[in-house]
Formats: structure tokens, C-alpha cells, sequence
């Protein structure tokens, strides 16, 4: 089979499309895949070192407003149009697959108008744009959350799947990642981080619990994002801070050994993450940004709060005493932070690949 997949601009969209792959590669020995992005976007990094063939096609996002720009970008979508066409002409392809993102709206249509079997993955409880837009066309629809099939126009084509997540994150031995992150299994511990280019509001909030948490009831990893973290060890250096209690990092690779540790999470609502630690069964306390397309981050935290799997904090509402009074709220509270923890576990999907290479197999 030839599968053509299309997804990009964020991992959001990207690391799905890699799932997907994944799955395809597990129960397809024959399996031939092409993935179409853009060459701006991170999805020119990532899909190469996957050794994923790869191709580009120009395409911008058209502005909500009318302006120059809107031009340009309608400019850019003829050109991504016949791209994608002859892509699609050449490869042959027995299913188009996207996964969000502007860069795979023109090849998801054009798989259609080639009469070819189409299926779209939304990961957001609200839907981008270009996956509405879509909908109208494709065989099928997979989401992440129930709250989304109301924005699709044909609900008898969407199925929940859940989104697909990395393999390596549900086969961590937990006594091994206690060592590897130098962690106490005897203490609870709490992860954070803004995602994955960091969340000014949340490393300052984080600052001041740091001020103010003297002696600590648990260890703290804090993630700031690559491009805050040296001004933020300047503006801690006079703290004295605790290494064993609190680790301060600009990036961490060992990620999925963070996840499994944790028993507080407290991060944004990025789809992907929000999928991932539903995946093992974590507390949250989730801190939507407030500048993401469509809202969307408060739409999948809001989800999460219904099901008391997490409390949400919105950006505006954000300072160190909020935080910190939340924090203790639930480290104090042992019976509300395992309630919170096994709520979100019955959020998980850990069969998301699989139950979409299923429908994949169902409309070819």
C-alpha cells in the first residue's frame, strides 16, 4: 500500500503524522510513505531524521483578516494546489492522510478530487480551520475529544481514536527513572514546563514558589524553554537553590522518564501532552496559553476539569500565589491527587495509532 501523509508547523501535528507511521510500519511490511510538508516548517526537520521520504509544497496560512497578506497567501495556495496535485499524480497513492495544519488542507483535497480514500486526525476538543474545512470532503475524521464532532459538519464521519502517542512512553521502568533523573522514589514529584518553546507566566510563577517554598514537600523539575533559561538562572542565582529538590532545566530529553515519575503535572494544554500523561494517569493543573489559534488550549483543558483529571488556571488568572496555593492544595491532599490521576487515566488512549490504522485499513 502507498500511504501519502500530510501534517505540519507544530509538533502538535507532526508528532501524530509520526505515530501514524509508525503503526503503518508495525502491520504493513510493503508499506510505501511519502510525507508532504513545507520547507519552513519544523516538519522539514523532524521527517528527514526518521528516514520518512519527504516532500514540499509552497503554502502559507491565510489571514483572518483581508490584507496584503491575504493575497500572498492565496497566491501560495494555487501554487500548493498543483504541487500537491502532481504529488499526488506521481506517487499514486491508495490513501491521503492529514493531520492539521494549513500545509496539508491543499493535499487532503487534492487526494479527494483524485478520487482518492481521505482521512483527517484532529488532536484539538476544537477544531483548526483547515481540518473544518476538510471535513466536508474526507472519508473519515479522527478525534482526540468527544467536545469536537459537534464543530464537523457530517458527525456520522467522525470516530474517536484519542491521539496517537510515542511508543516509548508507556515502557518506562519507573525504579530506573527514579536513578536517571537522580530523583527520591519516597517524595512526590512535580513536573513542569510551558511546552515545548516555554511559558513566561509559568516561569515566573515558578520563580516565586522557588522564593517562597523554603523547605519543600517535594522535588520540582522545571523545564523553561530553551530561550528563557539563562536569563532565568540569572534572576534565581541568589537563591540558594536546593539541586536535590529542585532540578531547573532549559530542555529535557528524558521526557517520557519524567512522565512516568510524576504525580503532579503542571504544563499547557497542548493536545500532545495532554494525550501523553492521560496515557500513564497524571494530576495536572493545566495552564492554557492564551494566544493559541481558536482558544483552542482552554477548549482541551476544559475537558480535562470537567473529568476532574485536572484544575485550570487561565493566563490572565496567573501569578506565583495562585500557583503555589494549588500546588500545596493537592500535595496535601493525597486522596484528591490520586482521584485526579486515575480520572485521567480513563481520558487515555493509548490504542490511538492502532484504532486509526484500523479505520485506515476499514475505507482503502
Amino acid at each position: 500500500m502507498r500511504y501519502l501523509i500530510s501534517g505540519g508547523g507544530t509538533g502538535g501535528h507532526i508528532y501524530p503524522a509520526l505515530a501514524i507511521v509508525n503503526e503503518i510500519k508495525l502491520n504493513d511490511n510493503d508499506a510505501e510513505i511519502l510525507y508532504v510538508g513545507t520547507k519552513e516548517g519544523l516538519e522539514s526537520k523532524l521527517i528527514p531524521k526518521e528516514g520518512i521520504d519527504f516532500k514540499t509544497i509552497r503554502v502559507k496560512g491565510i489571514p483572518r483578516n483581508i490584507s496584503k497578506d491575504s493575497f500572498v497567501a492565496l497566491k501560495e495556495l494555487i501554487y500548493g494546489l498543483r504541487e500537491s496535485n502532481k504529488i499526488i499524480k506521481e506517487f499514486k497513492p491508495d490513501i491521503v492522510i492529514g493531520t492539521g495544519g494549513f500545509v496539508c488542507g491543499p493535499v487532503v483535497l487534492q487526494g479527494y478530487r483524485n478520487k482518492i480514500k481521505t482521512l483527517i486526525h484532529e488532536q484539538n476538543a476544537f477544531p483548526g480551520i483547515t481540518n473544518k474545512i476538510l471535513s466536508r470532503f474526507v472519508d473519515r475524521v479522527a478525534v482526540t475529544f468527544d467536545e469536537s464532532v459537534k464543530y464537523f459538519k457530517y458527525p456520522d464521519r467522525v470516530i474517536k481514536t484519542g491521539n496517537p502517542i510515542r511508543s516509548e512512553i508507556l515502557n518506562v521502568d519507573k525504579e530506573k527513572a527514579y536513578k536517571k533523573l537522580n530523583l527520591d522514589p519516597n517524595k512526590p514529584t512535580i513536573l513542569s514546563f510551558g511546552g515545548s518553546g516555554g511559558q513566561k507566566s509559568l516561569n515566573d510563577s515558578i520563580k516565586y514558589i522557588i522564593e517562597n517554598l523554603k523547605d519543600l514537600e517535594f522535588q520540582l523539575i522545571h523545564i523553561t524553554g530553551e530561550r528563557f533559561y539563562d536569563q532565568y538562572l540569572k534572576e534565581i542565582k541568589d537563591l540558594n537553590i536546593d539541586s536535590k529538590n529542585i532540578k531547573i532545566l532549559p530542555y529535557l530529553y528524558e521526557m517520557a522518564e519524567a512522565l512516568n515519575v510524576a504525580d503532579l503535572m503542571i504544563t499547557s494544554a497542548g493536545a500532545i501532552t495532554l494525550a501523553e500523561i492521560s496515557s500513564i494517569g497524571i494530576a495536572s493543573i493545566l495552564i492554557p496559553k492564551a494566544y493559541t489559534a481558536e482558544n483552542h488550549q482552554e477548549y482541551n483543558a476544559r475537558s480535562f476539569e470537567k473529568n476532574d483529571a485536572a484544575i485550570v488556571i487561565l493566563e490572565k488568572d496567573l501569578n506565583g500565589k495562585v500557583l503555589k496555593n494549588k500546588i500545596e492544595d493537592l500535595i496535601s491532599n493525597k486522596s484528591k491527587l490520586d482521584n485526579m490521576a486515575i480520572n485521567s487515566k480513563n481520558l487515555g488512549k493509548i490504542s490511538a495509532a492502532s484504532e486509526i490504522y484500523d479505520i485506515i485499513k476499514r475505507i482503502i
